[in-house]
């Protein structure tokens, strides 16, 4: 493809509106999801998203049974649910045993409620219910991209305000306690920022992929560099870049779902990172081994 024919197709690509809803929104949405899963990560809270991203679909079907708006069920249930988590937990972070057993009980909910939902809804075709699961970013409206992109701008704000209690809380939680951190009311405040992002996400890549969002690009930033507020903005541009491909591979390739183009270049910056650090760490063993035939100067001495 020559470069005239490529700039003539991006220009295409732009100038089509769902294209530009679909930027606007999921880039929002991939820098909240980038951002807040570093913190996931760092605190060793993946499991948390994963039963939020469950949350989340039991929650909108819970709406679309009870006739209201779908956003609702989203954001309420994630919320509350990840304020539960953190209230549960323990001195501010949700432990495995908390999160399994909420986990087994929002599966069930999504069960009932997609039974009731199914049954008793005379509009029930199941489209609702697949987007959903898997998201549908190229059917947002220009008024829920931007709606989408405020309620990310603002959740972010949230973020940034706590981030460096946060980011102590994560490191050092004992310390951080000592210094007079509020460790406990950080945790809850911190998985509803979570919960926020869960049901952000859901709207653009499905409550069943958000996960990976959420999990992999700030993975990636992990192993890429060690230093955390370096990490944590690495995290969020890796996050926006897995998004804009995924975009741009769905248009070019229409056959391909966006949710699985997004994951898959989410998962596939996760292994680029992954084999960036292991040469990284081979050639520092490289480099700190000792020359061929050398000897230390304590075995020259005693011979």
């Amino acid at each position: 493809m020559t470069p005239a024919a490529l700039l003539n197709g991006l220009t295409n690509m732009l100038s089509s509106g769902f294209i530009e809803h679909a930027l606007l929104a999921g880039t929002s949405i991939a820098l909240l999801s980038g951002l807040v899963g570093y913190f996931v990560v760092l605190r060793g809270q993946v499991f948390a998203t994963d039963a939020l991203s469950h949350v989340a679909y039991a929650g909108a079907l819970a709406a679309l049974a009870a006739g209201v708006d779908l956003r609702f069920g989203l954001f309420a249930s994630c919320i509350a649910v990840g304020l539960v988590l953190g209230l549960l937990g323990g001195r501010g972070a949700a432990d495995d045993v908390v999160i399994g057993t909420t986990f087994a009980w929002i599966l069930g909910l999504g069960v009932f409620f997609l039974a009731y939902y199914s049954t008793h809804s005379a509009t029930g075709n199941g489209a609702a219910n697949v987007n959903v699961l898997f998201g549908s970013i190229f059917g947002i409206s220009a008024d829920d991209a931007r709606a989408a992109t405020w309620i990310a701008l603002a959740t972010i704000a949230v973020l940034l305000l706590i981030a460096r209690p946060l980011l102590f809380a994560s490191l050092d939680p004992a310390v951080a306690r000592a210094r007079g951190v509020p460790v406990r009311l950080l945790g809850p405040l911190f998985l509803a920022v979570v919960g926020v992002t869960a049901a952000e996400a859901s709207q653009a890549i499905g409550a069943l992929l958000l996960f990976g969002l959420v999990a992999a690009p700030p993975a990636a930033a992990q192993l890429l560099t060690d230093r955390p507020w370096r990490g944590f903005v690495v995290s969020g541009l890796l996050s926006v870049t897995a998004m804009w491909i995924g975009i741009v591979v769905a248009y070019a390739a229409p056959k391909l779902p966006v949710s699985f183009d997004i994951m898959s270049a989410a998962t596939l910056i996760y292994l680029i990172a992954a084999v960036i650090a292991r040469l990284r760490r081979h050639r520092s063993r490289q480099s700190a081994a000792p020359a061929p035939g050398s000897e230390a100067p304590q075995a020259r001495a005693a011979s």
